[in-house]
Order: C-alpha cells, then structure tokens, then sequence
C-alpha cells in the first residue's frame, strides 16, 4: 500500500491507496470530523495539478468532507492531461485507473463518495457516473463535455440512470462554447440520465460564490443533509 499524509491538516491521518494505482499521484485531505466516511475526489483540466484545487476544500467548509485530490497520468507542458485532446486517446486507460482508485478506497464505500473534476477532469467524471458498475453518492462536473454521448448511452452501466449528476457551464465559455455542452447533456437527460444543468455567466473557470454555492447545495443534498440557500 501507498500512505498518503494530509497537508497541512490537523491531526493527520494516513489514508491507504492500493500500489494498483501508483500513476496516479494524490493528495488526501481529511474531514475536520475524523469519524466521517464521506469524500469527494477531485479531477483538475487540463494542463492543471492537483495543487490547482487545494483550495476547494476550505471553499466549501463542509466539515465532514474527506477531499482526494488527483493528478491525470500523462505530462502535459508542466500539468497532466487526463486525454489527447484531439482524439480522445486515453480516455478509457484513464477511466481504467479511476475504476481502480475507487474500488481501492475501502475506507470509503461507493455510495459515500462525491465524484468531480473540471474541464477534461469534468467529461472523466461523466465517464465514471455513467459507466462505473456501483452507485457513488453523486457527481460534479465543471465546464466540460461528453466523449461520444451517443455510444456512452449504448454503455450505461446498470446504476447509471440511478446516478445524480450535477454539470455547470458558462455562457461565456470561449474553450468549450456552451452551445456544444448543452446539447451533449439534452441526450444524456433524455435517455433517462438523473441531470441537474446550471449554466452561469462565466468563461472557462469557476464562477465563484454564486457557483460553490449550487455545488456545497448538491453535496449536502447527495448525503441527506438540510438544504442550505444558494445565495
């Protein structure tokens, strides 16, 4: 096994990833409420690190979130990429390994774990709702598309039409227009995909207060806690 301490959490606890998953660098920050099995794993774009979101977790103060926060396997100009982002190369083999990191994580069940990413760490958390065989407490994905969503619907898992989905967009995403996202997720909504689609005025980013306080309502709402106002 590989142990990953807690940056710069107190206490810290050591978290155990099988060596199943060594290409894929982590970074476990624990809840501040040690007995909770709750955990939300986190995928940057492209380009991107895992160190671009260790922000997130103070950002949501939700004190019995576990965050797993991951690298993408392949070196790209100084951050990872989860995909060739012409071809799509690489995006089963990455599916693969966040297959295995789930079904690595026996201090956390399935049904306790939010799923997320951005970008191209937002089509890989798609990927991981439609396709992984167990029902996961709930996926986030942030300004980013669907690989193929017409074969993706031909290979739902059995749990997928079960699976609560939240994807955000900006209307003024220049990188991945909205125009192309929203149609993606039309089909996805009516093949019977559980689809929560909030569009926000903003680029390729994340819109702030406004856009943490739909996803902190979602999560809350993903482990039965009370609904909070959105803002």
């Amino acid at each position: 096994m590989r142990r990953f301490g807690s940056a710069g959490a107190s206490p810290c606890r050591e978290f155990e990833i099988p060596l199943v998953t060594f290409m894929l660098t982590t970074q476990f920050i624990p809840a501040a409420e040690p007995s909770s099995r709750r955990l939300m794993i986190v995928l940057h774009g492209l380009g991107d690190t895992l160190e671009g979101w260790l922000w997130l977790p103070q950002a949501l103060q939700l004190p019995w979130l576990s965050f797993l926060l991951v690298n993408a396997p392949e070196p790209y100009y100084g951050g990872f990429s989860w995909f060739d982002i012409d071809s799509g190369a690489g995006i089963a083999e990455s599916r693969r390994m966040l297959f295995e990191l789930l079904d690595g994580l026996k201090e956390f069940p399935a049904a306790q774990i939010v799923f997320s990413g951005f970008s191209q760490g937002c089509l890989m958390s798609i990927e991981v709702g439609a396709r992984y065989p167990r029902l996961l407490a709930g996926i986030v994905g942030i300004s980013g598309f669907v690989h193929e969503p017409e074969k993706l619907i031909r290979e739902l898992s059995p749990v997928a039409r079960q699976q609560r989905f939240l994807l955000t967009h900006g209307t003024q995403d220049t990188l991945l227009p909205i125009q192309g996202t929203r149609k993606q997720v039309e089909l996805l909504k009516q093949a019977g995909l559980n689809i929560e689609w909030r569009e926000f005025v903003k680029a390729h980013n994340v819109a702030g207060e406004a856009e943490l306080a739909v996803i902190h309502r979602f999560i809350r709402e993903c482990y039965g806690e009370t609904r909070t106002n959105e803002g």
